[in-house]
């Protein structure tokens, strides 16, 4: 699967334990020391990478985690390891594969109707697809898990999110999206020669800008969305071989590509920035690269919005 686009992909970003460490000395620690104990937290992809990380920080705090997982297994051998690590049982797994846009759908609509609350939702899941899949709806797979997913999960919730104290929503994003101008023709990959990495990379741009519209439409949730840098992961080594082979030594650990959504998630200076934002190591960071071509007009943006509401529809229980 591996392109050109991987080294292009990476000079983007600031991947290393070293540019971690070093913007870590800036870091307030009081801002991620706090008690969340009553507090609900949706995370997918929570059994490993990222996902696992956050739902262990999330839990050592005292927080209600509901891991969002596709492999049921997986999921209920991170749940062990995180109830053993942290003494928190209020650690809860639903098996969900995103992919499957009318499954997600459904577990939305049966999430609210089940609970009361919702404080903080974690986008996490993503996917790389190497070779293009559709789905039981004609979707394409990476579309439907990494767009069209966290906006259907998103969208549907948001009434239970408002009615929960200091509601937030964060989507873990990649700093590839900065090489990447929003597209909106070709959503599902339809056209054209299928690139793994560019699919994904434009699914990411897409996230930011799902990010700061919904931000704009919903003004009693904190909306924000990061990128974690390069991370040592099961989805880095099994989609990404030879770059993770060469890049292993200097990869963040899944603990320190974590430590964002965390800050982003507890952190009461969080929630001082403006709603809609894009983080990186816990700062605000541009969408775009200096002189960028990157750049796309409002009506755009609007449109992808649209086109997504009008396929989220179709599949909306009635």
């Amino acid at each position: 699967m591996e392109t050109p686009f991987i080294h292009t992909f990476y000079r983007f970003q600031t991947p290393s334990i070293v540019a971690y460490l070093s913007a870590s000395k800036r870091f307030v620690e009081g801002d991620v020391e706090v008690g969340v104990a009553g507090r609900s937290f949706m995370i997918t992809g929570a059994n490993s990478g990222i996902g696992r990380a956050t739902a262990m920080a999330i839990a050592m705090r005292g927080g209600i985690v509901h891991m969002v997982c596709r492999n049921k297994d997986k999921a209920e051998e991170a749940r062990a390891d995180i109830v053993k690590e942290t003494g928190n049982k209020e650690i809860y797994v639903h098996i969900l594969d995103l992919s499957d846009t009318k499954k997600v759908w459904e577990f939305a609509e049966g999430f609210k109707k089940k609970y009361k609350t919702l404080n903080v939702l974690i986008n996490n899941a993503g996917s790389i697809i190497c070779q293009r899949e559709i789905n039981p709806d004609g979707i394409e797979k990476g579309f439907a898990t990494n767009v069209l997913g966290v906006y259907i999960l998103t969208k549907s919730l948001i009434p239970l999110l408002e009615k929960s104290p200091d509601p937030r929503v964060i989507t873990v994003s990649s700093g590839g999206m900065l090489a990447q101008k929003l597209r909106t023709g070709n959503l599902k990959s339809e056209r054209g020669h299928y690139d793994a990495a560019l699919v994904y990379a434009q699914h990411k741009r897409q996230q930011v800008v799902i990010t700061e519209q919904m931000a704009k439409t919903n003004s009693n949730i904190h909306f924000s969305v990061m990128h974690p840098g390069w991370v040592d992961t099961p989805a880095v080594a099994n989609t990404m071989p030879d770059f993770y082979r060469s890049m292993k030594g200097s990869l963040r650990s899944p603990e320190q590509g974590a430590d964002t959504v965390v800050w982003l998630a507890v952190s009461e200076a969080a929630t001082k920035n403006p709603s809609g934002r894009f983080y990186h190591d816990r700062r605000m960071v541009s969408t775009h690269l200096p002189l960028a071509w990157t750049h796309s007009s409002p009506l755009e943006e609007q449109k992808l919005m649209h086109l997504l509401e009008d396929m989220a529809k179709m599949f909306q229980p009635q």
